[in-house]
């Protein structure tokens, strides 16, 4: 029996995107809370809580869209085909943290809070964007002989508007959770009020796609609410109430708990959209088999990806390593 290199390259897929959201989402978490805090002090700690590591968390977004590329061609086309504006515009979003990053702590007083509006305009176009690309792809794309057959602004929808919204809240509640362990004092203790609150805004945003999504698409609905699934992913559900109670428990006092608990809450939402829309790479129809490359491509490409994963997976883990630990009031680490 043969190895499924599309198996494969479709977990390393979901992987990669699965560790960028759950990576760069606090950074850009951070950056959709800065109109929330008002001194300039505290929002040089905020920027240099994540400004070692924000590049680096990105290359998980650049191994996600390079293997789709590699392992499934078809529906990269088709899906860069179909969202290319939000995904455009999310990019310009990106663009504008990165230079916000470098410019904001060499501007003058007078100029600053225009790199102060850019880091956060960034980040909240990028955040909605992703939630628009999101909400686009679950809605599913217009595929007719291997092409995308829909409109530009077919992504464009209530349901699509709504899963940007959620995911500004839970990349703020990200960003929060991670001030709470990166900082002290005044902005930990604004960050613990702030987490308070997001966690009930992102239960609501919760519930709402929950709902939302099995009554639009009756594929997925089935899949969830038929016999035996519904005993077998009941705990799903579970698990993300229980998280969120935890969260909002640990948010009063805990120091890495609450970052912890949103980290959870995420990978279970994410894990939740994988069962959803399994094995289709191109929602409704097209699974990753149908618009999987030649094996021998797949194969050869995969050589590369078990090299280079384990070198990200290190040096994301080293950089994390040195730069652990608080960001104290020299703006450095302790």
């Amino acid at each position: 029996m043969g190895i499924d290199t599309s198996l494969l390259w479709a977990v390393i897929i979901l992987v990669g995107v699965m560790l960028y959201v759950m990576a760069d989402g606090f950074d850009l978490g951070v950056g959709i809370l800065f109109p929330l805090v008002k001194s300039d002090h505290d929002k040089h700690r905020m920027m240099a809580s994540v400004a070692p590591i924000w590049d680096g968390n990105e290359t998980w977004l650049v191994l996600g869209g390079a293997g789709l590329l590699a392992a499934f061609p078809m529906a990269y086309s088709v899906i860069l085909s179909a969202l290319y504006i939000p995904i455009v515009l999310m990019l310009v979003g990106l663009i504008f943290r990165g230079v916000a990053f470098e410019a904001r702590g060499k501007a003058s007083p007078r100029s600053r809070h225009l790199w102060d509006l850019s880091f956060f305009a960034g980040s909240i176009l990028a955040t909605f964007c992703q939630g628009l690309i999101l909400g686009g792809y679950v809605a599913g794309l217009d595929v007719v002989n291997g092409q995308y057959a829909g409109g530009a602004l077919d992504w464009l929808s209530p349901f699509s508007v709504f899963c940007g919204l959620a995911l500004i809240a839970a990349y703020a509640l990200l960003g929060s959770t991670w001030l709470i362990m990166k900082t002290e004092h005044r902005l930990q203790t604004r960050m613990r009020a702030i987490s308070a609150k997001l966690v009930w805004g992102l239960l609501v945003f919760i519930a709402g796609i929950s709902i939302w999504t099995p009554l639009e698409h009756p594929a997925i609905a089935e899949r969830w609410f038929s016999f035996p699934n519904i005993c077998w992913l009941l705990p799903m559900p579970v698990l993300t109430l229980l998280a969120a109670i935890q969260l909002l428990r640990s948010v009063k006092q805990g120091e890495s708990a609450p970052f912890m608990y949103s980290l959870l809450i995420m990978a279970l939402g994410y894990a939740g959209l994988g069962i959803s829309l399994w094995p289709n790479v191109i929602p409704p129809f097209v699974s990753i088999w149908d618009a999987a490359a030649p094996a021998s491509s797949q194969g050869f490409a995969l050589v590369g990806a078990l090299l280079i994963i384990p070198v990200i997976l290190m040096y994301s883990a080293w950089s994390y390593y040195v730069f652990r630990g608080k960001v104290n009031m020299e703006d450095g680490y302790h």
